[in-house]
């Protein structure tokens, strides 16, 4: 095995650069900790310091990292931190030989080793290992950031996540939940007949949203494809092929500005049940948020920032129109045409372009007026049909569609539909997308023919959502921004 010698001619610390002569000397007498293939664990710190009473005195194996370390002339102590959490370890000269007790007082803190002994307690009943033998598994060649005044830069969290979580462990707190919200909704789901499926990430044409896509190249077929921005089309496709009731959670890619609410790749929840609507679709959502929240939490009532927000009430359902009047005091029943709504949004200083209709502007007052008042859960519902162009029409108010956002804290959370099952009438709203798109709007959709001929075939009434599993994760973990609920948020090289 090639050694590190070529290390002069690299920018390194003289901290690092002293690891590494330390690695090489030791490399050099036969004991290169990298050539360690395994170990044997039996248990973790957790474990031990839970089961104490019953482990007492007994042998056990640990392995973990030098967090801290105190060393003295014969005996030593060290703090090893493992996936759970620390312990710490009692080292004496006298228990693991003379060789072995002066390479353990070489070795640096981050360095990770694997530790055999008995279990005891101190004089001053901390739960330890007495150690017998200790092996280095890995040398660690960068040196941690101090405990008080270390990584705590959020920009250097972000970019280096597993120093971040070596030495901020709270952290790891919010991606347990975040394994267990994820765990909850597929538990939900699966428990009502769901059958979770996977769709394709490439596609020739990126519906099922409003988005801009990322744009790649299929080389072998010369033709430029897109990163999926929805996961909707496809989903519904399985509708029209009869599985009934349908759900993926998958990644979505979006070509747009970062906040903290948004990154450009993130988990989506799209599921879409036959023989239902957006009614059924409000109760599945309410149903799935509280009970997640409850077997996550063990509590409704979730603390997110200055907000206490209780899912144990029944959900508020609230007009896009309704909001609009009680926030901005204008009434869009009274507005008949695009020339008022114009008016009405010049008046308000709202910026119109080209491409609007009535409709995105009832949009823009919402946006600008009402959102930001919607605390507690809130379904806003019926859209303008502008708006929502793969959602069914009001039977008795056709301008609006079937169709509902969940809004918490101010902000969106979830998107739903009766689903727009007319292939004509679907066709003539992708028609009315790609006038936009040629009006200026980069986010409106392209025609999809393969997804209308399957709609020719017949989808039955459905009924359709789509979350945003960040922003929820976020929530349930009092998380300010969706780079802390994502092991590698989207970042911007350095140099």
């Amino acid at each position: 095995m090639e050694r590190i010698e070529k290390t002069e001619k690299i920018d390194r610390t003289e901290q690092t650069q002293i690891r590494i002569d330390k690695l090489t000397e030791m490399q050099d007498v036969g004991n290169d900790p990298f050539l360690q293939i395994k170990y044997n664990v039996t248990h973790h710190s957790t474990d031990i310091i839970a089961g104490f009473e019953e482990l007492e005195g007994k042998s056990i194996a640990i392995a973990g990292r030098i967090m801290t370390r105190r060393l003295m002339g014969k005996a030593s102590f060290c703090d090893i931190q493992d996936r759970d959490g620390r312990i710490q370890a009692y080292v004496r000269k006298e228990d693991i030989g003379e060789e072995s007790y002066t390479a353990f007082k070489h070795y640096d803190i981050g360095d990770i080793v694997g530790i055999t002994g008995t279990v005891f307690s101190t004089k001053t009943g901390e739960i330890s290992v007495k150690a017998e033998s200790v092996t280095l598994l890995s040398k660690s060649l960068q040196v941690l950031p101090e405990k008080f005044h270390g990584l705590t830069d959020q920009e250097s969290r972000y970019r280096h996540r597993y120093v971040d979580l070596i030495v901020n462990p709270e952290i790891k707190d919010v991606f347990v939940k975040r394994t267990a919200i994820i765990k909850g909704i597929r538990n939900f789901l699966d428990n009502r007949g769901y059958l979770e499926v996977e769709t394709p990430v490439l596609q020739t044409i990126p519906g099922g949203a409003s988005a801009r896509p990322f744009i790649t190249t299929h080389n072998a077929l010369n033709l430029e494809m897109y990163l999926r921005i929805a996961l909707e089309l496809p989903l519904k496709q399985l509708i029209v092929g009869g599985l009934e009731r349908v759900y993926e959670l998958g990644r979505v890619f979006r070509n747009e500005g970062m906040s903290p609410r948004h990154n450009p790749e993130f988990t989506m929840l799209e599921l879409y049940e036959a023989y239902t609507d957006y009614h059924g679709m409000m109760e599945l959502t309410e149903s799935m948020i509280r009970e997640v929240a409850q077997n996550v939490l063990g509590t409704l009532s979730v603390n997110y920032g200055e907000h206490v927000i209780d899912f144990s009430k029944p959900f508020e359902r609230l007009t896009m129109v309704e909001a609009v009047k009680k926030y901005a005091d204008v009434d869009f029943d009274t507005i008949k045409t695009l020339e008022q709504a114009k008016e009405a949004a010049k008046a308000h200083h709202l910026k119109v372009e080209p491409w609007h209709e009535k409709g995105h502007i009832l949009e823009l007052f919402f946006d600008e007026f009402a959102e930001k008042h919607l605390i507690q859960p809130t379904f806003l519902i019926d859209h303008p049909i502008e708006i929502s162009y793969l959602a069914k029409r009001k039977p008795n108010n056709p301008d609006y569609a079937e169709r509902f956002e969940l809004f918490i804290v101010g902000r969106e959370f979830a998107n739903a539909y009766s689903e727009l099952n007319d292939p004509l009438d679907q066709r003539q709203r992708f028609e009315s997308q790609e006038q936009q798109r040629k009006a200026g709007d980069d986010e409106a959709s392209m025609i999809d023919e393969n997804f209308l001929l399957a709609l020719e075939y017949g989808m039955p009434p459905t009924g359709g959502l789509g979350i945003g599993v960040e922003r929820l994760i976020m929530l349930l973990t009092n998380s300010p921004s969706i780079r802390d609920v994502m092991f590698f948020p989207t970042m911007k090289p350095l140099g």
